[in-house]
């Protein structure tokens, strides 16, 4: 097993799986009880994750997202969605609007980097039509998906991708 830098270092937004490898139950539950492990605002975990291992579902999510196949192609699709009444009940509006947000992404941090270390990949994906997501997956009122995880063992691994320099991106007071 890596450690917490390697697992970092190894994260890559993987879009090619190997097609005849589904995600194991046991892996699964394990990445999913690090995301649940992930810190939020009261500990209220303002959040709900939708697993999609059904290919018709995952393929209208990948039409949901601009025809990003990709989510199609992956085994297992797991859906972040926002709780924001959850995180209202204890904070109000400001829970609704930001801490929310903040307790699904970084749930959803934690899932991608739990992947790794489970010796797969994923990709975040934000970029779908939000209404057309609720409908495919019959969400109940009031969450909103903010992020979409495909996972699965890669087909491939990309190269790394340029990063700005520390010192373009820290401010050191």
């Amino acid at each position: 097993m890596w450690d917490f830098f390697e697992t970092v270092r190894h994260r890559h937004s993987v879009r090619k799986y190997q097609p005849d490898m589904p995600v194991e139950t046991e892996k699964l539950h394990a990445i999913l009880e690090m995301a649940c492990a992930a810190p939020s605002a009261g500990d209220l975990q303002s959040y709900r994750i939708v697993i999609v291992c059904d290919p018709a579902e995952r393929e209208a999510l990948a039409h949901a997202a601009h025809g990003q196949t990709f989510i199609a192609e992956a085994p297992a699709c797991l859906v972040f969605c926002a709780d924001p009444a959850r995180s209202a009940t204890a904070f109000g509006e400001r829970g609704a609007a930001l801490y929310a947000l903040q307790d699904t992404t970084i749930a959803a941090a934690y899932a991608q980097l739990a992947i790794v270390a489970a010796g797969m990949g994923s990709i975040w994906i934000g970029d779908f039509e939000e209404a057309r997501v609720r409908e495919i997956l019959q969400l109940e009122a009031g969450l909103a998906p903010l992020a979409l995880l495909s996972l699965g063992y890669p087909a491939e691994l990309p190269e790394p991708s340029p990063r700005r320099r520390l010192d373009e991106v820290v401010a050191w007071r």
